[in-house]
């Protein structure tokens, strides 16, 4: 049996792109449909009828939301290589720690400093700041947040670096400046074209 496998994204969404990763270092043939949030389809309605949210992978009909769950799913499923999860239980407790950081942070507190104006603009700045450099301080000497391998958490975090000029602008700073090391992963990242093909 063939598996059917859609993604309802959109172009640009940093949470469709991990999804997009995630099918990528599998080698999952999958259809991308591109959805306008300010228009929803009757299809996306229906897969995610409490959010009406995307991304959304649909597996042979049956929908994984949110793109922590879908990465997390998609690594199970297809199993048979480029694990994306640690297979040690506490290291991907801690992945699945991070990932989380990641999305009740960086986004939140992005939007929140695009926002604000004056002290307001600089305190939210200070503390995008202070998130990227504890992503930073986290990663280490390592590669990759996996050690030597991509796994969950860079997943979890390169789709945010397309935004980082955005941050930069937006912020009046620079981040290799504030976060050399985060930058030299990013670029690492970059490098693998599963990443950059999506």
């Amino acid at each position: 049996m063939t598996d059917e496998v859609v993604l309802l994204s959109t172009w640009g969404s940093m949470f469709g792109m991990r999804a997009s990763i995630a099918l990528a270092e599998k080698g999952v043939k999958y259809e991308y449909k591109e959805e306008n949030l300010e228009n929803k389809s009757p299809l996306l309605l229906q897969m995610n009828p409490i959010h009406k949210t995307i991304p959304v992978l649909i597996h042979n009909g049956k929908p994984i939301r949110e793109s922590a769950i879908i990465v997390q799913y998609v690594d199970e499923v297809w199993n048979d290589k480029a694990p994306i999860m640690p297979s040690d239980p506490y290291q991907r407790a801690q992945d699945r720690f991070w990932v989380d950081y990641i999305d009740k942070k960086v986004y939140d507190t992005w939007r929140k400093m695009w926002l604000s104006t004056g002290e307001e603009h600089e305190t939210w700045k200070k503390e995008l700041i202070s998130i990227f450099k504890q992503l930073e301080e986290t990663l280490g000497d390592k590669p990759f947040y996996g050690g030597d391998t991509f796994g969950f958490v860079d997943v979890g975090l390169i789709p945010f670096y397309c935004w980082f000029y955005t941050f930069e602008t937006y912020g009046n700073f620079k981040m290799e400046a504030k976060c050399p090391k985060l930058i030299a992963w990013a670029q690492r990242c970059m490098e693998r074209e599963t990443v950059t093909t999506t």
